[in-house]
């Protein structure tokens, strides 16, 4: 409950270490160093111990490796999402490869919030299309692009309402132009009473969305940061001004 006794409306407030996580995991959680994956990753741990808060939009980015869509997948299925993506009501499983954070954290949730969610990632888009379209009177999602299937998703019912959305590298498939819609889109959901985003991506376009809390994973964790303190803003700024000599500079 917020100030005032006024109901936060937000899905999640709060991602925050489960006290019984050692238990439930099997593993020793409170020595970093002895660990094991996914809790070796700085990130990871340091979001266990000191928790994670969730603002209307909040946006994780970082190098590969660095926990981003191991942190967003583990929210996503600890709120009640699919780890393959879908809504609370989905159950596709076509592999598991999900880590077990989802088990050590718990998420401290608004009162009154919208329990509707739907989970989006890039790396099993393919076989969600193939789901949907197997199991009603869905679009045919594989006659388009990844692209236009993509916005297929996000321009229906699934994401009309509040809830929690959650997109892990949504900027696969789509094209420069795409991505500023995706980034108005992200703004009008932000702006919706009840509806929250929580996204991770390598995309200083879709990170540069006015008003998100932004976060940059490290090898020495997450950090609170602006975009154009970004590493990967410094990268694409410096590359795209010059990228032979920004080539060069790399292989020698």
């Amino acid at each position: 409950m917020a100030a005032g006794g006024v109901l936060d409306p937000r899905p999640v407030v709060r991602v925050e270490r489960r006290r019984d996580a050692d238990a439930t995991v099997g593993h020793d959680l409170a020595s970093t160093g002895a660990a094991e994956w996914p809790y070796s990753i700085p990130a990871v741990s340091q979001l266990l111990r000191d928790g994670l808060e969730l603002d209307d939009l909040t946006v994780l980015v970082g190098e590969n490796g660095t926990g981003k869509s191991t942190i967003v997948e583990a929210v996503a299925m600890a709120y009640g999402l699919g780890a393959e993506g879908g809504s609370v009501n989905g159950r596709d499983v076509t592999w598991e490869s999900e880590s077990k954070l989802h088990d050590a954290v718990q998420l401290v949730r608004g009162g009154g919030a919208s329990k509707w969610g739907y989970f989006l990632r890039a790396e099993t888009m393919h076989g969600m299309f193939t789901y949907l379209q197997s199991s009603g009177p869905e679009q045919d999602f594989h006659s388009r692009s990844h692209g236009e299937a993509f916005w297929d998703i996000v321009t229906t019912s699934r994401f009309a309402d509040g809830g929690l959305f959650v997109l892990d590298e949504p900027e696969a498939g789509l094209s420069f132009a795409a991505q500023l819609r995706l980034v108005a889109l992200l703004l009008e959901l932000a702006d919706r009473r009840g509806a929250q985003v929580l996204m991770a991506t390598h995309s200083p376009i879709l990170a540069s969305v006015p008003g998100a809390a932004l976060y940059e994973l490290t090898d020495s964790g997450i950090q609170r940061g602006r975009w154009e303190d970004l590493g990967m803003v410094d990268h694409y700024r410096r590359y795209l001004d010059a990228p032979d000599r920004y080539l060069r500079h790399l292989l020698e």
